[in-house]
């Protein structure tokens, strides 16, 4: 397991037991032997608002990193994401989307594998994929809704 993965699971571990964490970036490094960016890379990538979480920071002496779980319907989960996608979103980010979706009971196996399925470079087979995947996507989560 990488050491990211492993920050992650820890900071979403501290989550479950409450839906805020509060956390000292240098400590955090060195439980983990690490540099601080490595934390700041973790929050940055795996707790953003699309994900559902709720990321504060205060810099300096008494400085922390304040993470909280957003609690929403379903519904305004999905209306949130469809509201974020834009005019273009690449296969990768798909999938991004689609893992935090089954990690919070959004969808199921099966509407993942739809979703996947429809959205593929391989479904897909125009010059403009990333516009064709975006309307797509739009329109299966729309249904969700």
């Amino acid at each position: 397991m990488r050491l990211s993965d492993l920050i992650e699971d820890f900071i979403k571990d501290m989550l479950e037991d409450d839906d805020e964490a509060i956390i000292q970036r240098n400590d955090l490094a060195g439980k983990f032997n690490c540099v601080p960016s490595q934390i700041n890379y973790v929050i940055a990538t795996r707790f953003t608002p699309t994900q559902g979480y709720y990321v504060e920071s205060q810099r300096g002496g008494g400085g922390y990193i304040k993470i909280e779980k957003v609690n929403v319907t379903k519904s305004n989960y999905l209306m949130h994401i469809i509201n974020s996608i834009g005019d273009k979103i690449t296969a990768k980010e798909v999938d991004i989307f689609v893992k935090n979706f089954l990690e919070n009971d959004i969808i199921n196996e099966r509407e993942a594998k739809l979703i996947r399925s429809a959205t593929s470079e391989k479904a897909l087979n125009t010059k403009d994929n990333d516009e064709l995947r975006a309307k797509i996507l739009k329109n299966m989560l729309i249904t969700l809704v």
